[in-house]
């Protein structure tokens, strides 16, 4: 099982608690993972990632062991620790001001 904590709007969007587990056929990576939580909650699309490019969205970014994976390739396996499920990936909503 892998783990995913979401930001807070995310959770409220999809009426999840703050973090949500999930099932993940074949090699786990962003790409895999983000695709299974789309697929279980469907609200989600386009949120994360855009829906026709699936690129990470701005102010989006994804860790995992204190590492900011945002700018690794979305097919790059993630952590063993990610994968075994000990230790979660986050999914953050940056924030940007001035």
């Amino acid at each position: 099982m892998i783990r995913v904590i979401l930001p807070y709007h995310l959770r409220n969007l999809s009426g999840t608690g703050p973090e949500v587990t999930l099932e993940v056929a074949g090699p786990v990576t962003q790409r895999s993972v983000l695709d299974t939580l789309e697929s279980r909650y469907p609200v989600l699309r386009g949120t994360v990632r855009d829906q026709v490019s699936k690129e990470r969205r701005p102010f989006i970014r994804f860790f995992a062991l204190k590492e900011d994976l945002s700018h690794e390739s979305p097919d790059a396996l993630l952590p063993e620790a990610v994968a075994s499920g000990s230790e979660p990936f986050r999914v953050i909503g940056a924030i940007a001001g001035g």
